[in-house]
């Protein structure tokens, strides 16, 4: 979604997804009806270049361009036709209701309607839009989900990608890419994506974006909380965390709790708006991104998460489905590569989603 400037549909294709201090590529190959994972590479900005303090997303165009290089030169990825994920945060999503009209009406009729939801002015980003409701249904209206990027960020990627020497195939927002991996069915799902420094919850129904919202929680926070509890150094923290998760030593569990009830009550808040609104159930969890796979994270949401239930009189805690991220199930791989597959699944759900993207 948002960008493409290619119209032909390549056989293969990179996922590329930067993230704050990671830049994660799969490269997917489409055999017949089949789709393969066929490579998947992944670097830490600070591991080239130890003195890199700031976000990636910040860093210079030249030293993101040169980590992507140094992705594909030692996984030896040859696919050089890339889709890049564009981060939530800086994409601004909203919905808006147009009166019935033709297909052909609705192009004019969102460009007029835009300026109304979109903060800044027309001419410095890019739009993007679909319908989500009501498009097959003759005289009923219609509810458009609207995406605008800034315009300084398509063209800093563009120049990413050039440098890179990539052909850039698309430009993606992270949700979209998530969506696509990962929702298999039509049940209405809450994507958690918890990321190093925001977690993005996004519900979908039917397979289609309903609502997206980010909030300044992630796993660096978790870490800080864990560190200033502790009394030990950042790296000594993040180790505990991942190691221990909330299953193990009983003071690394009294540190992120805090923090994972924090991400824990801003979904359910969001949810619950979600279903105050559409008058309907949040069905389904999958929980993504790094700290997705914190042991006991999974069944700490599921037993402790409140959400409404319909008729309303039922509202309180419901037993809900919770997954974690496997974005790898439906492709084929070598068997080289399927035995880590389990532990990458929250890792890679946005690169595998936007790369998927590229050949569909």
């Amino acid at each position: 979604m948002l960008w493409t400037p290619f119209k032909k549909v390549p056989k293969e294709c990179l996922g590329i997804d930067i993230g704050t201090s990671y830049i994660k590529m799969v490269e997917i190959r489409k055999r017949g009806k089949d789709k393969e994972l066929s490579n998947y590479g992944e670097i830490k900005v600070s591991d080239i270049y130890p003195d890199f303090k700031a976000s990636i997303i910040t860093a210079e165009i030249e030293e993101v361009a040169n980590v992507i290089g140094a992705i594909i030169a030692e996984a030896k990825i040859k696919t050089r036709t890339a889709v890049f994920s564009l981060p939530d945060y800086s994409s601004f999503f909203t919905t808006f209701t147009l009166p019935a009209m033709t297909k052909e009406e609705i192009p004019e009729a969102v460009k007029y309607e835009a300026p109304l939801h979109i903060p800044l002015p027309l001419t410095k980003v890019t739009l993007d839009w679909q319908v989500v409701e009501g498009f097959e249904k003759q005289g009923v209206p219609l509810e458009i989900l609207l995406v605008a990027v800034p315009n300084e960020i398509v063209n800093r990627y563009r120049e990413i990608a050039s440098l890179a020497k990539l052909n850039l195939e698309a430009l993606e927002a992270e949700v979209f890419g998530l969506i696509r991996s990962l929702i298999k069915s039509d049940l209405t799902t809450a994507l958690v994506d918890i990321g190093a420094e925001s977690t993005t919850c996004s519900i979908v129904d039917k397979k289609i974006l309903k609502s997206s919202h980010s909030f300044d929680t992630g796993g660096k926070r978790l870490t800080e909380a864990l560190a200033g509890l502790l009394n030990v150094e950042w790296e000594r923290a993040e180790k505990l965390k991942i190691e221990n998760g909330i299953l193990g030593v009983k003071s690394v569990r009294e540190g992120l709790l805090p923090t994972l009830n924090l991400i824990l009550k801003e979904t359910e808040q969001i949810c619950s708006e979600f279903s105050e609104t559409e008058r309907k159930e949040v069905e389904n969890l999958i929980l993504a991104g790094g700290s997705a796979l914190l042991p006991g994270l999974k069944e700490y949401f599921a037993e402790n998460i409140n959400l409404p239930k319909f008729p309303k009189e039922k509202f309180g805690q419901v037993n809900k489905k919770v997954e974690i991220a496997d974005p790898f199930s439906g492709l084929i791989s070598p068997p080289v590569l399927s035995k880590n597959l389990g532990e990458m699944g929250p890792l890679y759900a946005v690169s595998v989603g936007i790369a998927l993207r590229g050949i569909q």
